[in-house]
């Protein structure tokens, strides 16, 4: 194993075999170059030495890297390459006496046209490596204001398979970002930091288009080696927003969303104090997206289980209050998931009570108020009650009825 200096690594070579960090931690693989951001962030944080049973060369020896572009349909790609960045676009207008139904269906479509604008985003900066800070802000203020104005809808939304299977970093981005949003807007963060939460949230996995998509999509256990590199993802995409001189605080929540509260995360083993709100944030919820989302090597968790099982760290990896914001914002029974009632019927949790998580508004299915509109009810300690959460096979089977 070969030793080299931080501060002499030279720029914009490549190294033909991975560059380590204390003999165990990926910094780059064979097709990455060295970034000037990249020895700047090791000297911050006092890392002066890096390994490699490799050499540094002036021109990469492997074959272009794949990216997130490889996974996108190529007349994506092209439509990627020549148009231009994407508008603020006017919000549908939806008359006031519309059905449910109607509010919902407008909803999912103005979140489908947020989830192409990230796809976008993404495409862009693998085929172009252009990234575009008030472009991107100035979409993400409509994004803040739909989620504010419809979060009972976005949250109900559900992307198809298909669409978690062609852009698995796009649809966890985008239902990420909804998540961040809601608990930011609970912690009542003001519009430039809902704004400034947003754009790290959609951003926060970005570097992974440095990395091999089987590396995350796959269904084989990693080797150390590989889950290493998946360790590096955070620094890549801390650089690639440097770059492009995104504000610090953008740049370090996507920096710290893997550290937690107890020093066990990466990459620099931060304990709560130290990590930065936005981070604490969006830990929480790309971690409640993930386990709630269906993966190759896994089965996903109701949103019941997926909340519990974030309840359970508190104080251990998460941050207490934001977990609470979550909560708050989503109830224990949260929004879109279908119940059991005390009184033997079936319902869609729709709302929540500010109140109380425990009690959520649930809309009956197959009933209707005398003027056509869903029948509610708003559950309660001393009234009816959710008996229990249905189970994913039995919400499916509703779903498809």
């Amino acid at each position: 194993m070969n030793t080299f200096s931080v501060p002499e690594l030279p720029i914009d070579n490549y190294f033909t075999q991975d560059l380590l960090l204390d003999k165990k931690f990926l910094l780059l693989t064979p097709g990455v170059p060295v970034a000037a951001g990249l020895k700047k962030a090791l000297t911050d944080w006092e890392f002066y030495k890096a390994y490699s049973e490799g050499r540094p060369t002036e021109k990469s020896e492997v074959s272009e890297p794949v990216s997130f572009a490889g996974s996108l349909e190529d007349e994506q790609v092209a439509e990627a390459k020549e148009a231009p960045p994407a508008r603020e676009r006017e919000a549908e207008q939806v008359p006031s006496d519309a059905s449910d139904e109607a509010v919902f269906a407008a909803a999912e479509r103005t979140y489908n046209e947020y989830q192409s604008f990230i796809a976008e985003i993404y495409t862009r900066y693998a085929t172009r490596k252009e990234l575009n800070l008030q472009a991107i802000s100035d979409r993400v203020k409509g994004l803040c204001e739909f989620v504010r104005d419809n979060k009972k809808h976005a949250l109900r939304v559900q992307p198809s398979q298909e669409s978690r299977d062609k852009n698995y970093l796009v649809v966890h981005s985008m239902r990420s970002t909804v998540y961040a949003l809601v608990i930011g807007i609970q912690l009542k963060f003001p519009l430039h930091k809902l704004i400034e939460l947003g754009v790290s949230c959609i951003l926060h996995e970005i570097g992974m288009i440095r990395l091999p998509p089987q590396l995350y999509m796959g269904t084989k256990v990693l080797s150390p080696v590989e889950k290493n590199a998946i360790f590096t993802h955070p620094v890549i995409s801390y650089n690639i927003l440097r770059e492009f001189s995104f504000p610090l605080n953008i740049c370090l929540g996507v920096l710290e969303h893997h550290e937690r509260e107890n020093g066990d995360g990466y990459p620099r083993k931060l304990t709560k104090e130290k990590i930065s709100i936005y981070a604490k944030i969006i830990a929480v919820a790309c971690s409640y997206e993930a386990v709630t989302a269906p993966r190759p090597y896994k089965e996903a968790r109701d949103a019941y289980s997926g909340i519990i099982d974030i309840m359970k760290n508190v104080g251990k990896q998460y941050d207490e209050t934001v977990i609470r914001a979550l909560l708050f914002s989503l109830s224990l029974y949260p929004i879109g998931l279908y119940v059991l009632l005390s009184n033997n019927k079936i319902g869609q949790v729709v709302d929540v009570n500010p109140e109380n998580p425990r009690y959520p508004v649930v809309q009956l299915l197959g009933e209707a108020k005398s003027d056509g509109k869903p029948k509610l009810v708003e559950t309660s300690e001393y009234g009816v009650t959710i008996a229990r959460p249905l189970t994913k096979e039995e919400g499916a089977v509703l779903v498809k009825s």
